[in-house]
């Protein structure tokens, strides 16, 4: 509720407007809201919040290039995450250029399309690393025979294999590459004036640096729109988190082969003895039969044993478990 004036304020504002000096259009502008343009050519599909959950989702993508690609390339490889906008089908389009590597990825279940825009300087730098060479770019772009594309084509779906994991918090997707077009005039998946979501990578190739371009239609996201929130995203993922590392964890701890060794004693000789050691010779320990020998694992104490067999084996039977705080 606005602050009520006293009766002599209200006379001091009437004398100050019938001498001029307060302006009625003064008092007016005060209240003027403003106006925000709508472009309705551009509508406003993808908020800041779902950028930023593409982001974060793409983050973990590069991730899994990083440590996935360098088994392939035998190079050692950079990826990080630059920016993302929301812009139309046709402004992407039209900024590519002839030839390009657009892997188009059927995102199933989710409607359509999206795409993967590799620089055409990563495509040759790939070429040449995965046919001998050293990954080096061509000085000069032209375009891609047959069997360039079918090399292509191997690190593509590798690439597009690996989106599976970072949606998993979303949606589960089975995605698919479908084609790789060299001209952007036939992989026109989408109406141009659609909007569409761009994330950009920045992936480096020993020391070759290039971008690359995720084009996420909002036909294609429409139906997990909602989802593509940071707060369900965590919520998710510590979900995830609490019902299935901790087992992960548990089981890779079980396979684990750990050294496991008991001393049967010890003893102190010369180096002349030591060196004329013979077949037959006896020597003797600081231990008895009756004694409890130590249980090492690793190199930590943590068992006491009586020596014995089993069958045809010499054995140990486990006698006291040495704590940490013994």
């Amino acid at each position: 509720m606005g602050e009520v004036l006293s009766q002599s304020e209200i006379d001091n504002l009437l004398n100050a407007l019938s001498s001029g000096e307060l302006d009625v259009e003064d008092i007016n502008g005060t209240s003027e809201k403003q106006i925000r343009n709508y472009d309705f050519a551009r509508p406003s599909k993808f908020s800041k919040e779902h950028l930023r959950t593409l982001e974060i989702i793409f983050e973990h993508y590069g991730r899994l290039l990083s440590t996935n690609l360098p088994g392939y390339l035998r190079k050692n490889i950079q990826v990080e995450v630059m920016n993302s906008e929301a812009v139309t089908y046709s402004e992407f389009t039209n900024a590519l250029s002839n030839p390009v590597i657009l892997g188009v990825v059927n995102f199933a279940p989710l409607a359509g399309n999206i795409i993967l825009e590799l620089a055409t300087n990563l495509g040759y730098s790939i070429i040449d690393r995965m046919l001998g060479g050293y990954g080096k770019p061509l000085e000069k772009n032209r375009d891609f025979s047959e069997i360039e594309l079918t090399v292509l084509e191997r690190i593509m779906i590798i690439c597009t294999n690996l989106l599976r994991e970072p949606w998993q918090n979303v949606v589960n997707i089975e995605p698919r590459l479908e084609r790789i077009e060299t001209n952007p005039q036939f992989a026109q998946v989408i109406s141009p004036s659609e909007m569409i979501a761009i994330v950009t990578l920045s992936i480096k190739i020993g020391d070759v640096e290039g971008l690359m371009n995720i084009c996420l239609p909002f036909i294609t996201l429409e139906d997990v729109m909602d989802k593509l929130n940071t707060k369900y995203w965590y919520s998710t993922m510590q979900k995830d988190d609490e019902e299935s590392y901790e087992e992960i964890i548990q089981s890779l701890i079980s396979r684990a082969n750990i050294p496991v060794r008991t001393v049967l004693g010890t003893s102190s000789i010369a180096v002349n003895d030591f060196v004329n050691l013979q077949i037959g010779d006896i020597i003797k320990l600081d231990s008895k039969v009756d004694q409890e020998l130590d249980v090492f694992v690793g190199n930590i104490k943590k068992f006491t044993a009586l020596p014995g067999s089993s069958g045809d084996a010499y054995a140990v039977r486990v006698t006291s478990i040495i704590r940490e705080e013994q």
